[in-house]
């Protein structure tokens, strides 16, 4: 309780009243169902506007806003029912029109923007007086409005037909801040509050797309009328008591930036019988569901449950389940685990439970570092516990997949994950919302840097090692421009001689069986193509089995036809790479590049400057002194 009062003193006025606001929206049968996800900033990122929806699912609220908290509940209620009632879709939109495109067909709008979103403000302000909720920030329409107030559309076409401006005419001076107030005028007070209209969303019929958010306002109309039924007949509760988790995950939504757009988009399950079912002590996410599972007989108290949900919040939103690439499931959880509670730890984020594991050692690592480490050390760190218990990974992904609470047609699940923790991180520093790690820093931003395709990364190893050959002027054979003025002597442009094999790097490639001929083949174009271009004559190359095979030197583009698939057991490459290093005509500084599918021996001692190749998805049996390159087609 002390905690509570401490962070409620630290609250702004405007800040409470948003708070109450939010509370007054939970507590109503139809809005608390309602799909969007909250995303509060101040002033300084919002200027005079109260609130905004993106097409996207995000609405906007500024907490600085000089709202009451009625204002604030009828506020957010308008918002999210330009999502339910599908104001951002492009079919129902004025114009809406299917055009030949060059031989092809696309759908565009060409209605005016600004008019149809104060089309959809009459009649959503119209609905919300009809319902009488919250308190109005403008006039009822229907007492200004003498056109058809039930549909969207022909509201519309009478704000054409009547030369309303995009601004709304006879505007008056709303002192209320706030983007969605309908006033005499039928405009707005500061401009636009439906963002990305520019992009109306299209479902495609073939694949069963639809709008989620229409649906989810169907069962939520249908709930609160039998909610409403029930409490009359005396059959339910007035009110809804949020769980200690629920309550927990609205905190962030509140009152913590980097965290509070991830907390909007999960489901916070508690179910004794599924954690039982799933083998959940404390806690799990399922990356693919859009669910956090919540042990109840874990009996974590309220800042426990802060750390556990910011620990899984940040699972998903750094994309551990994607970033695993091939490496062991378990290991891989127990690294992030270690990584992620050392940043909360020092980012005073809650109380860690008795069962999280930290060690100071181990911070300032990234993830894909730490792991190599473990690796080394199985014996170790194969005994510890995550947040769903012994063995078990606490991030979660369904192999049949799942929409989560995002709509279909408007951005995936990780999308969606990577961009509330990328905006929450520019609010959270922005606003100087507290301490965060810069290696949380970095990995967040690095989450929106397209990564470096394998190939680039190859060629940049060969740049290492094979620099351009130099070009030089010679006498000694005549330039073919001098045949049109043979009185005029020109040099000729050569490249500098060098000895036969001494330009050159060495290939082992594993031959096996559980090596794919299709993705061998095509790193060896690969290969192949690079040392063509960076003037390699002749490559040295060792074939491995069960045993080595030197096939000598051969010009780049013989390598890949030269490659015989043998099949039968592992692969033992270390005979190879001795085989070049012991070699007497391959050079002593000459490279080594190693295909293979990660079936091997798992120690390789390799002297000179070498690299792996490997198919995307596998990995290597032990930690490589040399650069990895995952390769794919």
């Amino acid at each position: 309780m002390a905690n509570k009062k401490k962070a409620q003193d630290s609250l702004s006025p405007a800040e409470k009243r948003l708070e109450l606001g939010i509370s007054l929206q939970n507590k109503n049968p139809l809005f608390s169902r309602l799909k969007g996800y909250f995303q509060i900033f101040g002033k300084k990122n919002m200027g005079g506007d109260a609130a905004y929806v993106h097409r996207g699912g995000t609405i906007y609220l500024n907490k600085d806003a000089l709202l009451t908290p009625e204002q604030w509940a009828y506020t957010i209620a308008h918002c999210k029912l330009h999502l339910s009632f599908g104001h951002f879709d492009a079919e129902r939109m004025p114009g809406y029109e299917k055009v030949a495109q060059d031989g092809s067909a696309e759908w565009v709008v060409s209605c005016n923007r600004a008019i149809w979103n104060i089309a959809c403000d009459i009649y959503i302000t119209k609905f919300l007086y009809d319902i009488k909720f919250g308190s109005p920030i403008c006039a009822n329409p229907a007492d200004l409005f003498p056109g058809n107030l039930t549909d969207e559309k022909k509201i519309y076409q009478y704000l054409m037909e009547h030369g309303y401006d995009t601004d709304g005419a006879r505007r008056t001076g709303d002192k209320t801040g706030g983007k969605i107030c309908v006033s005499e005028g039928y405009g707005t007070a500061a401009g636009m509050d439906m963002q990305g209209l520019e992009h109306p969303l299209v479902y495609n019929a073939e694949r069963n797309q639809k709008n989620e958010f229409m649906l989810n306002f169907a069962f939520a109309l249908a709930y609160s009328v039998s909610r409403v039924v029930g409490e009359a007949g005396g059959h339910e509760e007035i009110s809804h008591k949020p769980t200690a988790s629920e309550g927990a995950a609205q905190w962030f939504i509140s009152h913590y930036p980097l965290l509070g757009g991830l907390a909007a988009g999960f489901r916070i399950v508690e179910d004794y019988r599924l954690c039982s079912q799933e083998e959940i002590s404390i806690a799990a996410v399922n990356v693919t569901k859009g669910e956090i599972y919540v042990n109840p007989a874990a009996g974590l108290n309220k800042e426990e449950l802060k750390f556990v949900l910011a620990h899984e919040f940040l699972h998903a939103g750094l994309m551990h389940h994607e970033r695993r690439a091939g490496r062991d499931p378990y290991l891989w959880n127990v690294a992030c685990d270690y990584v992620i509670n050392g940043w909360l730890c020092d980012m005073g984020v809650g109380e860690m439970p008795e069962r999280g594991l930290y060690d100071e050692a181990l911070k300032n690592i990234s993830a894909e570092n730490l792991y190599d480490r473990i690796v080394s050390d199985i014996r170790k760190f194969s005994k510890l516990d995550t947040f769903r218990g012994y063995g078990k990974g606490d991030v979660i992904v369904d192999p049949k997949g799942g929409k989560g609470t995002i709509p279909s047609g408007v951005t995936s699940l990780d999308d969606f994950y990577k961009s509330a923790l990328q905006n929450g991180l520019e609010y959270h520093l922005n606003e100087d919302r507290g301490y965060l790690p810069a290696g949380l820093i970095e990995e967040i931003r690095a989450l929106f840097m397209p990564p470096i395709p394998w190939d680039v990364q190859l060629g940049n190893w060969f740049d290492e090692f094979f620099a351009p050959l130099a070009k030089h002027y010679t006498y000694a054979r005549p330039s073919r421009r001098q045949s049109s003025t043979p009185d005029i002597p020109r040099p000729s442009y050569m490249r500098a001689e060098i000895p036969e094999y001494s330009r050159t790097f060495g290939v082992v490639i594993d031959t096996s069986g559980s090596m794919e001929k299709r993705l061998l083949g095509f790193a060896l174009g690969a290969v192949a193509s690079y040392a063509q271009a960076k003037e390699v004559p002749y490559v040295r190359v060792i074939f491995c089995d069960a045993a080595a095979y030197d096939a000598g030197y051969l010009l780049p583009e013989e390598i890949a036809g030269r490659v015989l698939v043998k099949g039968g057991g592992g692969t033992v490459l270390q005979p190879g790479v001795d085989l070049l290093e012991k070699s007497g005509n391959f050079p002593k500084d000459g490279p080594i590049l190693i295909i293979t599918d990660g079936w091997i021996e798992d120690h390789i001692r390799i002297r000179r400057e070498h690299a792996f190749l490997v198919p995307r998805g596998r990995r290597l049996p032990f930690v490589p002194r040399g650069k990895i390159f995952y390769f794919d087609e």
